[in-house]
Parts: structure tokens; sequence; C-alpha cells
């Protein structure tokens, strides 16, 4: 592959970023105001770019509107969290409705009980499950809890090691890079084994006899959306079998990818699954489960048991949010449809990009979706033609995570999905001859 052009692409990005503030003054006043008091202007890393990020005035269905009027169809979907859209109608009178009620409760209430039902009715790998507030709470919490279960049985000492992946994602303090590093420095302190994902050859390094268990998302989303291949989730579930590895699937993200989760569509069970983000219908929320014998841990009529602290694990709002959710708006047929209009989106942009001959791609599964573009490791080639991308689609009105990442909303139309790539199209036709690196025709 021949590189793109450097320079032209810096002189494109800088013509970008001044098309960009010129249009945003009052997004671009509140960001210097925020520098002041947060650290780079943000207190979520990933919603961070260059020049600075627009600031959201609105949000309703799936379109944000930004405090200098811009309109933007949502195809981030905050990460995967606003599956429902920005204002599901059965959420907001649920949550209403409890809070008229009473909402710190600090005590056990039926609507828990009931959410736990749902979960483990609808999830095959749970028959048991807790509440935390966030995907990362529920990892560190799985993980935990799968070390504990060995030490009951005596394996402690000889298996604390936790296997993942490279360019895996688990939450803020379990986030990798490639198999030798870096890693995100603020992770927790485990001892960690990184894989290639995807790749069964692998595993004679992963599976040592000091490895207690196993963390994988069966799609990565924050890697890229890359699928695994089912021979992977195959030998991976046989692989845990064979040494009494745990099994932990994270499912905050690949959990929208069927009724069931990802575990249920590829037909392979995990020991313990994690989910959170939009099962509260954009509320906070994170849950860990799985095998009666391994949730055991938790149980206060056992000798030993562990103790989960967390003011909010249980608060009214979000357990009354996901169960409007389970019960009302993620049925089979709703998935199925928002599942399928990814992958039609996904093939029309990745039949674009084919068409015309230029050195980006798009993987994922169901609405769960990424471009790429060339190296993305090279600011000056694919890093700087997504991030030209990016801000091409920002100025037609249509919002994707900087890094390429898509995650469809129910309330996302195939006219929105139409709009995307005509305007993919667009973008292409009017960049300058030589920025793809001759691969346009």
């Amino acid at each position: 592959m021949r590189p793109q052009n450097g320079d032209q692409i810096n002189q494109l990005r800088a013509a970008a970023y001044d098309r960009y503030r010129a249009a945003r003054p009052r997004s671009e006043a509140l960001h210097a105001q925020a520098k002041r008091f947060l650290p780079g202007g943000n207190t979520r890393s990933v919603l961070h770019f260059d020049p600075f990020p627009f600031r959201v005035e609105s949000a309703s269905e799936q379109t944000l509107v930004d405090i200098d009027g811009h309109a933007y169809v949502d195809f981030c979907g905050n990460y995967t969290a606003a599956l429902l859209g920005h204002s599901p109608d059965r959420v907001k009178a649920a949550i209403s409705e409890v809070l008229d009620h009473g909402w710190a409760l600090g005590a056990t209430h039926p609507r828990e009980v009931e959410l736990a039902e749902l979960i483990c009715g609808r999830f095959p790998s749970i028959d048991q499950v807790r509440f935390t507030n966030s995907g990362t709470e529920a990892n560190l919490m799985a993980i935990g809890t799968a070390l504990h279960h060995l030490q009951r049985q005596g394996e402690a000492a000889d298996r604390r090691t936790i296997g993942v992946f490279d360019q895996a994602y688990h939450g803020g303090v379990l986030a990798f890079g490639s198999v030798d590093g870096p890693h995100n420095p603020l992770n927790v302190p485990h001892d960690f084994r990184v894989a290639p994902f995807a790749d069964v050859a692998g595993f004679d390094d992963l599976f040592q006899p000091d490895l207690a268990c196993v963390l994988v998302e069966p799609v990565q989303g924050s890697g890229g959306c890359r699928p695994p291949g089912l021979d992977f989730l195959n030998e991976l579930r046989r692989r845990c079998d064979e040494t009494g590895t745990i099994l932990i699937f994270d499912e905050v993200m690949t959990s929208r990818l069927g009724p069931g989760g990802a575990q249920q569509r590829f037909d392979v069970l995990p020991d313990m699954t994690t989910l959170g983000k939009y099962l509260a219908g954009g509320m906070t929320f994170g849950a860990f489960g799985g095998k009666r014998e391994i949730m055991a841990s938790f149980d206060p009529d056992q000798p030993g048991a562990l103790t989960q602290a967390g003011t909010f694990n249980n608060n009214i709002v979000s357990m009354t949010a996901a169960i409007t959710t389970l019960r009302h708006e993620l049925d089979a047929d709703t998935l199925g449809e928002l599942n399928d209009r990814g992958d039609r989106l996904r093939q029309d942009l990745q039949a674009t990009f084919v068409d015309n001959n230029i050195p980006m791609w798009v993987t994922g599964v169901g609405s769960m979706l990424c471009v790429h573009g060339g190296d993305q490791m090279d600011d000056q080639t694919g890093g700087g033609l997504l991030e030209l991308y990016f801000h091409a689609m920002l100025n037609q009105g249509l919002y994707l995570a900087r890094r390429g990442f898509m995650a469809l909303s129910k309330a996302v139309t195939d006219d929105d999905c139409a709009r995307l790539v005509s305007a993919t199209q667009t973008w292409i036709d009017e960049m300058p001859a030589g920025v793809f690196g001759g691969h346009a025709q």
C-alpha cells in the first residue's frame, strides 16, 4: 500500500479545524472555561477530540443538538449505552413514577428481585446475578469473584493470572494495547497475560498452569469491533473446560447482539458474564453473574462469604429503568431489526470504500461497527484519514466516534444510514487528488 500524502493530510486537517471552530464559537468558549476546572476540559477522555468537542444542549431520539445550534444524527450511541435513543418514553415514564416514592432508599426493595429474575431468564449462562454501577465495576467484581472461587477450591496460591487479549477494553482500569504493551498505566495491579485476539494459535502461551480466568469480549468493542471467528470462542471454551479455568464473557457491549447476548448468538456459554451500558435505558448500570456455585461466594449463609459494597448498586432509578427496558423495549424482533440494519450499513460503507479504491474498511457485527483507515497507528496516514472522515461527517450533521466507532440505536433509521453512506461518497468525491495515496479513481 502506498503511503498517503502526510503534508496534504495535515493541510486538510488544519482547514477542517478552522471550519469547525468558525461554526462553534460557544463550544470553544465553554471549552476554554472547562479547562480551568477540568484537566483537558473533560471528565471522560473518550469524548475529547481536536480542536475541542462540541457541547450538547439537548438530545431526543437519534438527534443531538449542540449549544451552537447544530443538529447531528447520533451514530455513536454513547458507545452502545444509548441503544434506546435519547428519549425513550416508557423509561422516562417509569422513572418519573418511581421517583414519587423516594429514591435514596438504603434498603432492599422488590424491583431488584424483579430485575434479577429478568436477567437470569434472559442470559443463558447466568444462574444468579449481582448489580453494580458500571461495566468497569462489573468486570472488577467478576475477576475478584473468579479468584475467590478458585481459592475456595484450594487453587489460589498457584493460579492468580488473568488472561486478556490485545486491544481489549474492559473498563477504565482494564485497558490493554498490543500483546507486549504498552497498556493503560491506570490498570489495576492484577497479574495479566495478554494474548492475541481471535488467534487460536496464541492459546498455548496463554494457558499456563498459573492461569485463573480469562476475560474476553465475544466481539471486541473499543478494540475496533473485531469479530472473533467461531472457532476462537469454541476453542477458548474447550481449553477453559480442559484446564479448569473460569471463562468470563464481557457482554457490556455485545449483549445487544441478540436477546440472550453474543453468547446465545454464537452458542458458546461462559462461566460468568458481565453486563452494563444500555440495559438500564441510558441510566448508570452494571451487573455480573454466572454459575450458581461461583456466585455462592456472596451468600451470607455460607462460611467465609464475600461482601460487595456499593451505595448505589440497587438504586431504584437504574433498577426501574432496566426492568422497563427488558420488559418493553428489547424483544427479539427489535434487536433483530437493529442488528440487521447495522449489518447492512457496514456492508454499504465497505462497498463504498472498495468501489472507490479507498484504503479504508469497516469491521463489526450487527449494530456495532467501526471504520478503519490505512495504518491507524500512523497519524500521518490512517489516523489522519480517519480524522478527516470524522470531521467531514460532523460537517454534514453525522456524529460517530473520533476513532470510527459506531453503535446504532433503535431510533436510527434506514434513511439515516443511507444519509451516512451518501455523505461518505460525497467526502470521497470532494477529496483532492492524491490524498488517498493514489488509490482513489
